[in-house]
């Protein structure tokens, strides 16, 4: 199960602008997909992507999420297929192999973010699952307002399932528990955390 992609760019193209001192820039529509060259790495300048796969049966399996500043790509993943998906609008600069080097502190931002993310989605009960994926979102996506953080991204509760390797019908029982609480407030299409909150739940 695939959407439509997008041309990959030229290594050569890539090449002569790398020595002309600037990046060549590409604008992405929100659910555009990016396509992942093997030898390319996509700077997030502005927006937000997922990256993801699916098995054999189609079903999503989402790797991680990203924003401005981060490097994506095929060469940071062994996994296939892999695909690019915009959740925003996009803008980002093509980094060609000849200068990863320069990269070092977005390379390891990414692995540190993809750790984080991993150790939250085997969190136990799924309750604490998806309270510390939200979290996660509101310290990447996330800003202040008077009644808490906001998260800064509209994310659907099907999403939220692929993240967390379970069901939708799941995921929008536990948010309705924590608006209950009074731990999530609702605004418009949007989620705000009442923090600091305590993260352990039964």
């Amino acid at each position: 199960m695939t959407y439509p992609t997008s041309h990959a760019p030229n290594s050569n193209t890539l090449s002569n602008s790398a020595l002309d001192g600037k990046l060549p820039q590409r604008l992405f529509s929100r659910r555009e997909v990016i396509l992942p060259g093997n030898d390319i790495l996509w700077r997030i300048e502005r927006g937000v992507v997922r990256t993801l796969t699916w098995t054999e049966e189609g079903t999503f399996i989402t790797l991680g999420y990203w924003g401005a500043g981060d490097l994506i790509g095929h060469p940071l993943s062994r996994i296939n297929p892999y695909q690019i998906e915009c959740l925003t609008s996009v803008e980002v600069s093509i980094v060609p192999p000849s200068l990863w080097s320069q990269e070092v502190n977005a390379l390891l931002s990414h692995i540190q973010q993809a750790e984080k993310l991993l150790s939250v989605v085997h969190r136990k009960p799924i309750s604490l699952r998806l309270w510390q994926f939200l979290v996660w979102l509101s310290e990447k996506f996330g800003r202040d307002v008077e009644q808490g953080k906001l998260i800064d991204l509209h994310i659907t509760h099907q999403e939220m399932a692929e993240v967390l390797n379970t069901t939708r019908v799941t995921v929008t029982r536990l948010l309705h528990q924590f608006v209950e609480e009074g731990t999530l407030l609702r605004h418009k299409r949007s989620i705000i955390l009442r923090l600091p909150n305590k993260l352990i739940r039964a």
